[in-house]
């Protein structure tokens, strides 16, 4: 309490760093930062540490890459190492030519890709329609440093320019880009699906936050994302839902029985933005909505 109340920003980043193999308890984590006015920043390939780090003077800090799923120390570690030894990476070219390491892979390089990592280099679409292209070149390159030649891209001619030409692609749309950084940081962290929503939900329905024990049995509409699914069969042998449900205010438990269910099951599902109308039901001490 004495930490979290004298050193806040570099209290919440011990706490994210003790927890980063933990998705979800790192979206908790970092809502409290929220409540406590800390930002914290996207993995940034050139200014991300191992763990979260404090950015200096500031009441900030930034995603650690091993807190991003798929992504092994062993990379990271050449990663900090070489921008420690030879300064930050001015172009995903000059990423790929001087990173020497067997863990430079699909799976950490896809991973880094969609959580943002190389924002400040190139759109991650285009990244990620050229990642076979950047991995044979990496790979070339550790193949020729282990036979003692020069790398492909590291003659004389070519030593101050490490550009990759790269094919053209669309870039991804807004909410494949934040599905993926659900996937791999464990929340939305350039944007919110539910931003481009926030004037017609503020009209037409009743913020989860305002929802309180003096509300029970009314009806209320809620307009949100859903964030999980749970299926559960009734005794009668029908499916039923707990539906995890998120606007931008809080979060709540949407149950929907089988009737319901039987008439929209397109509508429910994981990362839908939808309308739900219900009554709230106050069950074990927890207010839940019955849709």
């Amino acid at each position: 309490a004495y930490l979290k109340a004298h050193y806040p920003v570099e209290f919440m980043a011990s706490v994210l760093t003790s927890e980063k193999a933990d998705v979800e308890r790192i979206a908790l984590l970092i809502e409290e930062c929220k409540k406590m006015d800390i930002d914290v920043l996207p993995p940034n390939i050139n200014e991300s540490l191992k763990n979260f780090t404090v950015v200096p003077s500031q009441n900030k800090i930034r995603f650690g890459l091993l807190a991003i799923k798929n992504v092994g120390s062993n990379i990271i570690d050449a990663v900090v190492q070489e921008r420690k030894t030879n300064g930050l990476f001015k172009s995903i070219g000059d990423f790929i030519n001087r990173i020497h390491s067997k863990d430079l892979n699909k799976k950490s390089m896809e991973a880094l890709i969609k959580a943002g990592a190389f924002d400040a280099f190139a759109e991650r679409n285009q990244l990620l329609q050229n990642l076979e292209k950047l991995l044979e070149i990496a790979r070339e390159n550790q193949k020729n440093i282990s036979n003692g030649q020069i790398g492909l891209f590291q003659s004389t001619a070519l030593a101050n320019n490490n550009e990759i030409k790269m094919e053209p692609a669309s870039p991804a749309k807004l909410l494949e880009k934040l599905t993926w950084e659900k996937e791999l940081l464990g929340l939305y962290v350039s944007s919110h699906p539910l931003h481009g929503f926030k004037k017609l939900f503020e009209t037409k329905t009743t913020a989860i936050s305002k929802i309180d024990r003096a509300m029970v049995n009314k009806k209320v509409i809620l307009g949100g994302l859903i964030n999980n699914v749970k299926k559960i069969i009734t005794r009668n042998g029908k499916p039923m839902l707990f539906i995890k449900f998120e606007d931008l205010t809080a979060k709540t438990e949407i149950v929907v029985f089988p009737n319901l269910l039987d008439k929209n099951p397109t509508a429910l599902q994981e990362n839908k933005v939808v309308f739900f109308a219900g009554r709230v039901d106050n069950r074990n001490g927890e207010l839940k909505i019955i849709a």
